[in-house]
Formats: C-alpha cells, sequence, structure tokens
C-alpha cells in the first residue's frame, strides 16, 4: 500500500469525506462518475449498491480494497475480489432497525387505510437475519402472530420457532427479509413467482424491502390486478433503477429502495467500513463517527389527541417520525417522468433522500394512565416520558 492512500467514495454516504480525510486523500464522487477512469488510480473504494463492482469496473486499478456501505452485496463480484486479493467488507445489521421501522410504518398505514386492525393479524416474516429478526419483535409488540421461515437458520439447529414456507403462506401478511442469491437450495431469485403467490392467502399482503429480484413481476402484477393479493407494498423492483411503472401504479405503498436508509443506518454503515479500512492500514479507528451526526431537529413529540385506540396513536407517532406517505407520494412521481429518465429519477430519488432518523432519537410524552401505549412504544424503540420521567 503505498505511503500516501487515495479512497474514493460515493459523495451520497453522509459524512463519508469527514470519516476518510485523515487517512488519506479522498476523491468523493457521483454514482455515475465511479468509473474505471476514476478508480483506476484508488486504493480504496468505498461504494453503495448502486455501482457494480466487478472486474470490468477495478482490471488495471491498483485498488487493494472495497467496501459497501450496505447490507446487501449481490451488486459485488466478491469471487472476482477474491481472486485478486482484494479485501471486501460489507455492512451486515446496519439498517437492519430501520428496515423494521420502515415494515412498522408500514403495517400502522395499511391498517389505517384497509380499516382494519394489526392485533391478532398474522405475519410470516422470510428470512430472520438481522432484519428479519427485528421485524419479528416489532410485530410482536403491534400484537401480530408471527411465523418465520429461514431454511439456513434451521439447518444451524437455531432456536427460532422456525416453520417451512408452505406454512406461512395462511398468514395475513408476508414479509421478505432475504439476500438476493441464484444458486443453491437456498436460490431467492424469484422465490416469489406464481406458483408461490397463488398459495398466498386471499387477500393478503405482501411486502418486500429485501431486493427486487426476490419477486417476479409478472406474477406479482397479475395477482394485484386479479385481486388475489389484497396489497403490497414494494421498496425494491426488478431491473433498479429502470423500474415497471405499471406495478408502481398497483402497490399499495412504494418507495425509491430507502427502507435502510435511516441517517442512523447510513452512520452505522459508515462506521462499519471506516473501522474495517484502519484495520486493513494498521491504524488506529481514532475518528467518532457518531460525534458527526447532530441531534434530532424535533425529538419530543406528545401525544397527538385523546380517544384514540393504541393503534391510532401508534400511527400517529410513527407519522410524525416517519411519514412513509411522503416516500409513496414521491416515487410515484415516476410515472409523470419520460421512459428514458425514470432511471435517473429513481436514483435522484436515493441520492437526495432526506434526514430520516430512527425512533429512539424520539422522546414520546404520555399521561399517565397510557399504560398500554406505552408499553407498545417502549417495545418499538421509543423513549417514553410518562410524569416527567424518562423510560428507555
Amino acid at each position: 500500500m503505498p505511503q500516501d492512500v487515495h479512497i474514493v467514495v460515493n459523495k451520497h454516504t453522509p459524512y463519508v469525506v469527514q470519516a476518510f480525510e485523515n487517512i488519506g486523500k479522498v476523491t468523493a464522487l457521483d454514482t455515475s462518475e465511479i468509473t474505471t477512469e476514476t478508480v483506476r488510480d484508488a486504493d480504496i473504494l468505498i461504494v453503495r449498491s448502486e455501482t457494480k463492482v466487478t472486474h470490468e469496473l477495478l482490471d488495471g486499478s491498483r485498488v487493494k480494497f472495497v467496501g459497501t456501505v450496505t447490507i446487501g452485496t449481490d451488486h459485488v463480484d466478491k469471487e472476482y475480489l477474491a481472486r485478486q486479493g482484494i479485501t471486501f467488507v460489507s455492512a451486515p445489521g446496519s439498517n437492519s432497525n430501520s428496515v423494521s421501522e420502515y415494515i412498522t410504518a408500514a403495517l400502522l398505514e395499511l391498517a389505517s387505510s384497509g380499516n382494519f386492525q394489526l392485533q391478532g393479524k398474522t405475519i410470516g416474516i422470510v428470512g430472520v437475519g438481522n432484519v428479519g429478526s427485528k421485524v419479528w419483535r416489532k410485530a410482536e409488540a403491534l400484537g401480530m402472530r408471527v411465523l418465520l421461515n429461514d431454511p439456513p437458520l434451521q439447518r444451524q439447529g437455531s432456536s427460532y420457532p422456525l416453520h417451512p414456507l408452505d406454512e406461512l403462506m395462511a398468514a395475513d401478511v408476508i414479509t421478505l427479509h432475504v439476500p438476493l442469491t441464484r444458486k443453491g437450495d437456498d436460490a431467492t431469485v424469484h422465490l416469489f413467482a406464481e406458483n408461490r403467490i397463488r398459495r398466498m392467502k386471499p387477500g393478503a399482503i405482501l411486502m418486500n424491502t429485501s431486493r427486487g429480484g426476490v419477486v417476479e413481476t409478472e406474477s406479482i402484477k397479475k395477482a394485484l390486478l386479479e385481486k388475489h393479493l389484497g396489497a403490497a407494498v414494494l421498496d425494491v423492483w426488478e431491473g433498479e433503477p429502470k423500474i415497471n411503472v405499471p406495478l408502481l401504479e398497483l402497490v399499495s405503498l412504494a418507495s425509491p429502495h430507502i427502507a435502510g436508509y435511516s441517517l442512523d443506518g447510513k452512520v452505522n454503515a459508515l462506521r462499519m467500513n471506516y473501522e474495517a479500512v484502519c484495520r486493513f492500514l494498521s491504524i488506529p479507528a481514532d475518528r467518532d463517527i457518531q460525534a458527526l451526526v447532530p441531534a434530532p431537529a424535533s425529538p419530543q413529540i406528545k401525544l397527538p389527541a385523546k380517544n384514540l385506540s393504541t393503534e391510532q396513536a401508534l400511527r400517529e407517532i410513527v407519522k410524525k417520525c416517519y411519514d412513509i406517505k411522503l416516500d409513496d407520494r414521491q416515487v410515484r412521481e415516476l410515472s409523470l417522468v419520460p421512459e428514458a429518465e425514470r432511471g435517473r429519477f429513481f436514483q435522484k430519488l436515493r441520492a437526495d433522500y432526506r434526514i430520516r432518523r430512527e425512533f429512539f432519537n424520539s422522546e414520546i410524552v404520555l399521561p399517565a394512565d397510557a399504560k398500554e401505549l406505552h408499553r407498545v412504544l417502549t417495545l418499538l424503540g421509543f423513549n417514553v416520558n410518562i410524569d416527567g420521567c424518562i423510560n428507555d
């Protein structure tokens, strides 16, 4: 490794320049600017999921370390990196809480718009890793019955109460939290195609925040058109950033692959990459990444109104922290954009995504008699203040 380290980073990662500027020369580029030419003299490359890290990008470069500030790695040719002796790190679990809060907001919004209660409904969670395990706990906090599926975990002897995938098909909601894999017994490409979707309970809800290719586009379109599915929530899409607009128009809630885009999740991922780079270079990790993050703008939230049910109050409180309908409205503008510009529009929604903070940053002020709401909010990760006493 040269003495003067050159680090190429994606400029849309918050605080990325501040994190690495004491290590070496930092070049911050837009996603579209990360090319064979711009990484040729880089020693370290830090990317997001939009950058395909393959031999086409890196051949002829001096890159010896690649980091991605994502939990997913399907955009990286890890076998190629290993053959070239290039160190690779990702950020597993970094945005898992962000995704679980997205699912929480989506469930509450669907219940409100569909005029049903989450309490007593059954949710099937496919994939019980960093994300799925958090979704499990939050769904239980909402009073839902949870069915879990994760064949790799089951083979490892997990103590989780796991079920075969077929048993989840009777669930009222199914949410997907698996990596995109193309080979082996646990391949997930088109895991939910026509045969699988047809076996879901009529009127059920399908949610996907994993990878677009886990759900086959034409099959879910058909199921929504024919009303076999009652609703769908899609944050991820086949063919990103050029997504299927007719499918966008059919789903109940849509977003541009931002479920994990809380500021807290992004900072977690950056910290993990920063620490890995320091280990690689055998230097101390003495930059406090968390100290770069500002305090949340409106940390205190009061109970919005009296005479609300627990679920209604939860929806109002969650909406003040994270308005999922805003993401839905913004991504639907894509249908008004000329077809040739849609991919760029989708990428811009991601690159310019607003600051979103996780629930733990907010203090909820409740009256002393709101014991059930207090219990659920605490389980969802909020700080709750009753009569001046903060309960973490």
